[in-house]
């Protein structure tokens, strides 16, 4: 799983919503993506989480050209700041409420 947590510049806004909507669609084909979910702290920065099946997936990610120019992009133009960190899942629980009359 890579956690990215970003703190926008403001700067070329147009091309950054561009550009993000072009790496969640080639994101999504990637082989081992699993998913994605994102939100916003209080203080402005946005956290996205990226599920991938192996580490291997995530550095085919990570190396994918077109990923790579937006990652350039990103330091020279559109984000004060980021932070990325690379983990693992080991387990996981879910629950989910019965829908309502059930």
């Amino acid at each position: 799983m890579a956690i990215l947590s970003t703190v926008l510049s403001g700067e070329d806004s147009e091309n950054y919503t561009r550009s993000e909507a072009r790496m969640l669609e080639l994101a999504e084909k990637q082989p081992g993506y699993l998913g994605r979910e994102s939100a916003r702290t209080a203080d402005g920065r946005d956290v996205t989480l990226v599920y991938y099946a192996d580490e291997q997936s995530l550095k085919a990610w990570r190396d994918n050209a077109e990923h790579r120019h937006a990652q350039r992009l990103g330091r020279e133009r559109w984000y004060a700041s980021y932070e990325v960190r690379i983990a693992r899942v080991e387990r996981g629980y879910r629950f989910e409420a019965p829908a309502p009359g059930r």
